[in-house]
């Protein structure tokens, strides 16, 4: 048969489905054929078998397979099979690309607000409304367009619109990222699950992916199967399928009635052989993928729901478990990555009970409502009282008409109050907590996973901070898992150390040999050292593992014995549960009659007792006074030093009459003890200590356990969950319930209360008390403080705790897929330490966040305070819509990052968790952010209001519609930067430390975003005239050509200057236009010209436009004979105080009439120097003009210094 399985001698390599006519690749079955027989269950399926298989023998003959050896590890053949029945793989969802990943940040609301203020901004910015500037508009239109200021209308719109483009990539960015990161967590925890199969007649443990059709898989209590098969040889097989079919029942397996077991479903009891027979998207579970991969699809092309509703619901609701079960598949931990999938979403319609939100999420999601709120009252009120105000002046107190042609304008400043508005509520709503958030979160899973913990849900991670208990597993978390026999009670004998063989009675040695060789899982076995010098490999369940030790240290061989009775031979075998706490197996003798061996729990099994081996080997009845004898000489003392004490024992059952197989009670009864031993798993070393960090930290650890009490306790006290002298409870899992249960054996909560507080151990428990006692805990509400539990757990019983606790650890080595699958963090080194671990990165995502917020809610309660101010008093955000972008979005996402990687320290293990009702912003950071705020606004209302006095410059308040940049409000922008980047220093501390610089070094990427940011915000702030480099590019015509273009432009140039230039500017040229006036009377004399002529002129000019002429003739007059200036960007030099002279002696251009004599030697002999103090701004700043006749000494033209003083 094992030749026949495994020949591959005339192998051709075949296209995958050319074959499909004969029998696929040689092989004397379909990929269909298989598919169909799968979707059959009991009788029909066996019928199915035996009509065109005849038996399951024939079925691996066809598949040309051995049920004993497997298949061959010929990699051809394998290779063969993969390409006809396909690969142990369902290939994953597609992921999101970068564009949708953008279009989805781009459904956000209020970015869609701003994208279409932006757009009207920008649209009418280029509206040139006709007519030129119509007067009837009133002073509204001081602002209207020319050049120059068409360039500042239209920059506002671009600049929103590209800070939105900025948040969009960067939330694309960090979504593609995550979904990668999930991605890559999967493949992780896909590679670490393995299989046990049979190849070339030796067991191996291969990748779940690399399982091909024809393998023969061992199957075992707690496994998830990873193909679906049918059963060839199996005991006591009991199912849970209820992730395929809803039912919650366990589904007994067995040849003879039902051996079809499919792909996702939990071995609940027992352990057996199957053939694989179908794999992947052929497997059961994959056809409802595949289903569900299709629907989905379909949906998206006719973009209707319909379709989906239309499935049959008992489906849908197979899918969801299906997703929330399968462990094997490449889909399964994506339900923690895309909380969006649909199988989550058909899992709420079916109303499974879902774990509530995390802590941090449910605070987060309260106080980001309590904030949009508030935001949007107090946008819509900036934006009412500016448009009031703007309506009140205009039309009410200047009497304005609405009129057509100045529409335009007055839209633009409506749409100008609405991105103010706008923007109010985008600094309200912190856009930068999600983003802090998530990276603080993915960080953190990254960094986890170098402290042994696989995070598979990311919420789990911060919760862990959160922490107040851990009820943990004893065997493997606590302690080693390396399990020994130390002590043995044989034949009326205790040895404290391991016997040798010839001290016991060679009857007793065979029948101690046969007993654990027969009654333990075959997989259960030692191998060698993998190093020279090392100790024995275990392989299997470790306590079985001890046993086999035990047969080995008594030089006996145990492997000899069990292919004596391969495991087909055995006649019935009930497995270990948590119920029984036992083992049996039943073989049958030569003779026909049945042997009995059983091991268990040691005070479980002497009940079942009724005769103990003597030294000579022969049996001897055993009393219940023997029994308590036995308890307190032999079990208690074991049990007081740690260890755990199994008992095996044998009975000897008639071939006739038949004993009733089904009868455990009667079959496991009147039982012969071979012996007791005593099994010791020492504590980690690092245990004790990582439990008082624990308890330093404010959280209480229980051990929950299904050992003997005296053996938890002693334990218990070894690691430090109990102290002598302190006021706590042990108990056992009967005294448990009977404490919590009523009358009528209902659990009520307020019995628990009474037991929980001082509970530390809970011995001999089952898993339902396991999950009673994490229930109770999370429901109770007897403290100030709701609790937060974690729990670990290693078992398939333990699933239902896992999935209860507001943290499942499940172990990573020891725990079986089940428990994997309820967990929400796999230890890979199934260690306590990492727990530690996983608090102290809890607590830093916790801090992390809480720093974040204190940032930027100082950041938000100024930016609101001063827009809404500003606009109600200045008509006008002294930080503009731009500028708020920047500081909120660009600078946030920045300081997200910042603050989100701080590394943790030690530190963190010094305080007492937040708890469940906490709130999310402590006194001190509210102390913080307000004390912060007050501080800044108190600085940036100076600068806003007095800040043109303090500086010399030019106040920015009321400037008309598109003005140009002013240097005030660039120095309240400057300052309110600076305040919070120097803020974002102090965000690192939330516990009222004293020195916020203490650690900041350690983290290189927190310095490095906070000279970056100031860095750009220098390079943003320089104005562009002080770039030299950038204006350099093109050299420019002589200054003589200047001199003549440069009247040509007059008009235009002064006209600008004009409207630019605010009223005390307008006073200024009136100032100048009067000395020039008192000059040109003075000469005029001298010359007995057309006195009356100028004067009447000149008296009649009160007009703007007239002064301005004047000042523009006087310029030009200016120009007479002197070097024009190389620059004319000085308009913004206020602080230089120049002394110069003014010349007149070759004065080419009439000042006054055209018809005025220019008489060069008369006007050298009639000049005369004139002092005169101008008031430079309206800051009354000096500068001595002389108007004289001698040439200035260094050629600077005169209005260069005229505007210097501007």
């Amino acid at each position: 048969m094992g030749d026949l399985g495994n020949s591959t001698v005339d192998f051709h390599p075949k296209k995958p489905g050319m074959d499909k006519g004969d029998h696929e690749g040689d092989f004397g079955v379909t990929v269909e054929e298989l598919s169909s027989l799968m979707e059959l269950r009991g009788p029909e399926a066996l019928q199915k078998i035996q009509e065109n298989y005849t038996d399951t023998e024939t079925l691996c003959h066809r598949l040309k397979t051995s049920p004993a050896d497997g298949l061959s590890d010929n990699p051809a053949d394998l290779e063969k099979r993969r390409q006809v029945f396909g690969m142990n793989f369902i290939p994953p969802k597609k992921p999101k690309t970068f564009l949708q990943l953008v279009w989805e940040a781009l459904q956000d609301v209020t970015l869609i607000i701003l994208e279409i203020a932006a757009i009207i901004s920008l649209g009418l910015s280029f509206y040139q409304p006709p007519g030129g500037d119509s007067e009837a508009c009133g002073n509204v239109s001081s602002g209207a367009e020319d050049e120059g200021e068409a360039e500042a209308g239209w920059i506002e719109g671009a600049a929103i619109l590209l800070s939105v483009l900025c948040v969009v990539l960067v939330t694309a960015f960090n979504d593609w990222s995550k979904e990668k990161q999930f991605r890559g967590l999967q493949s992780r925890i896909e590679q670490e699950q393995r299989f046990a199969v049979v190849r070339n007649g030796t067991v191996i443990q291969i990748p779940v992916a690399e399982i091909v059709v024809g393998d023969i898989a061992q199957i075992k209590y707690g496994d998830l199967l990873p193909a679906d098969g049918v059963l060839i040889q199996g005991n006591d097989l009991k199912i849970d399928e209820s992730s395929l079919t809803g039912e919650s029942d366990h589904v007994r397996k067995s040849i003879a009635k039902d051996p079809m077991l499919l792909s996702g479903t939990h071995v609940m009891e027992g352990s057996g052989k199957m053939v694989v027979t179908a794999v992947g998207v052929n497997s059961q579970t994959g056809i409802i993928f595949t289903l569900l991969g299709a629907g989905e699809m379909e949906e998206e092309k006719k973009d209707c729901k319909k379709g989906k509703q239309d499935g049959t619901l008992e489906n849908n609701q197979n899918k969801a478990k299906k997703q929330d079960e399968a462990v094997a598949m490449e889909m399964q931990p994506l339900k923690s990555a895309e909380g969006g999938e649909v199988e989550e979403k058909e899992k709420k319609k079916a109303s499974v009970p879902k774990k509530e939100k995390s802590v941090l999420q449910g605070k987060l999601t309260k106080l980001a409502v309590q904030i949009g709120k508030a935001g949007l009252v107090m946008s819509a009120i900036t934006v009412i009282i500016l448009m009031l105000y703007f309506v009140i002046e205009t039309f009410v107190i200047q009497g304005m008409t609405w009129l057509t042609e100045c529409t335009p304008i007055y839209v633009q400043y409506f749409v100008k109050f609405f991105i103010i508005g706008v923007t109010v509520l985008v600094v309200a709503v912190p856009e930068g907590l999600p983003l802090a958030v998530t990276i603080s979160l993915a960080y953190s899973v990254k960094k986890m996973m170098k402290d042994n913990n696989l995070v598979r849900h990311l919420d789990a991670c911060e919760t862990m901070g959160n922490a107040t208990a851990i009820c943990s597993d004893k065997t493997g978390t606590l302690t080693t898992n390396r399990m020994t026999v130390v002590q043995i009670y044989i034949g009326d004998q205790l040895f404290r150390e391991i016997p040798r063989p010839d001290q016991i009675n060679p009857k007793i040695v065979e029948l101690i040999t046969s007993a654990i060789a027969v009654n333990c899982a075959y997989t259960s076995k030692i191998m060698a050292a993998d190093k020279e010098g090392g100790l024995p490999k275990q392989v299997g369940n470790k306590t079985e593992c001890a046993l086999l030790g035990l047969v080995l240290d008594l030089k006996q061989e145990y492997q000899a014995v069990r292919e004596q009775i391969p495991e087909e031979k055995l006649y019935k075998v009930y497995t270990f549960n948590s119920v029984r706490k036992s083992m049996s197996t039943v073989i049958q003798m030569p003779d026909g009659s049945f042997r009995l061996y059983s091991k268990g729990a040691s005070e479980i099994l002497l009940k079942k007792c009724s005769f103990v081996l003597g030294r000579d080997g022969e049996a001897r009845a055993f009393r219940p006074r023997d029994k308590d004898e036995m308890v307190k000489k032999v079990i208690e003392p074991m049990a007081c030093n740690g260890l755990r004490t199994i008992c095996i024992a044998y009975r000897e059952l008639p071939a006739d009459p038949m004993p009733d197989w089904d009868n455990e009670t009667d079959i496991v009864s009147n039982l012969i003890c071979i012996t007791v031993v005593g099994i010791e798993d020492p504590v980690r070393a690092e245990v004790p200590e990582a439990i008082r960090k624990c308890q330093r930290a404010g959280i209480t650890v229980r051990m929950v356990t299904g050992d003997n009490i005296n053996t938890a306790r002693a334990i218990a006290a070894k690691c430090g969950i109990i102290h002598p002298g302190d006021d706590f409870l042990c108990m056992e899992g009967k005294e448990f319930n009977r404490r919590i249960r009523n009358e009528k054996g209902e659990i009520e909560q307020e019995l628990i209360d009474k037991v929980w507080p001082k509970l530390r151990v809970l011995a001999r428990s089952s898993p339902t008390d396991k999950h009673t006692l994490v229930k109770g805990i999370i429901d109770s509400t007897i403290l100030e403080q709701r609790q937060v539990v974690a729990v670990t757990g290693d078992g398939t019983n333990d699933g239902p705790a896992l999935k209860k606790a507001d943290v499942g650890f499940a172990m990573g080595i020891a725990g079986t897929d089940v428990a994997k699958e309820a967990s929400d963090i796999i230890l890979t080194d199934d260690n306590f330490s990492s727990i530690v671990k996983a608090v102290m990165w809890g607590r830093n995502v916790y801090d992390s966040i809480s720093k974040f917020l204190q940032f930027q809610l100082t950041v938000n309660v100024v930016a609101v305070i001063v827009a809404f101010t500003g606009a109600c008093i200045t008509q006008d955000s002294p930080l503009k819509a731009v500028q708020m972008l920047w500081v909120n979005l660009i600078m946030d996402t920045f300081a997200s990052l910042a603050l989100a990687t701080e590394p943790p320290t030690e530190a963190l293990l010094l305080r007492k968790p937040y708890g469940r009702n906490n709130p999310l912003i402590s006194r001190t950071m509210m102390k913080n952010i307000l004390g912060h705020a007050v501080f800044q606004l108190i600085i940036i209302f100076t600068l806003l209001f007095v800040g043109e006095k303090i500086f010399d410059i030019d106040s920015g308040r009321n400037a008309p519609l598109h003005s140009p940049p002013s240097e005030h409000y660039t120095i309240i922008f400057n300052t309110f930067v600076l305040m919070q980047l120097f803020n974002e220093i102090n965000a690192r501390k939330i516990h009222g430390e004293r020195n916020v610089f203490d650690g900041i070094f350690s983290n290189p990427i927190f310095c490095s975003i906070v000279l970056g940011t100031f860095a750009i915000q220098v390079i943003a702030s320089v104005p562009t005239h002080q770039l030299k480099c950038l204006k350099e590019a093109g050299h420019g015509p002589d200054p003589d050509e200047i001199m003549d273009e440069d009247l040509a432009e007059d008009e235009d140039e002064i006209d600008h200057a004009e409207r630019e230039l605010r009223r005390g500017q307008i006073l200024w040229f009136r100032g100048l236009n009067r000395i020039q006036t008192q000059m040109e009377v003075v000469s005029t004399f001298k010359r007995s010209g057309s006195f009356q002529g100028a004067v009447r002129r000149r008296s009649s000019v009160l007009s703007q436009l007239h002064d301005i002429r004047v000042v523009k003739a006087f310029r030009s007059s200016l120009y007479d004979g002197i070097d024009r200036p190389e620059s004319r960007n000085s308009i913004h030099d206020f602080q230089a105080h120049p002394e110069f002279i003014i010349t007149d002696s070759v004065h080419n251009i009439p000042l006054i009439d055209e018809t005025d004599v220019d008489d060069e030697s008369e006007r050298s002999n009639h000049n005369h120097s004139l002092p005169v103090t101008l008031n430079c701004n309206n800051n009354a700043a000096e500068s001595r003009v002389y108007l004289g006749s001698s040439v200035s000494p260094c050629p600077v033209s005169p209005l260069h210094s005229l505007e210097t003083c501007l």
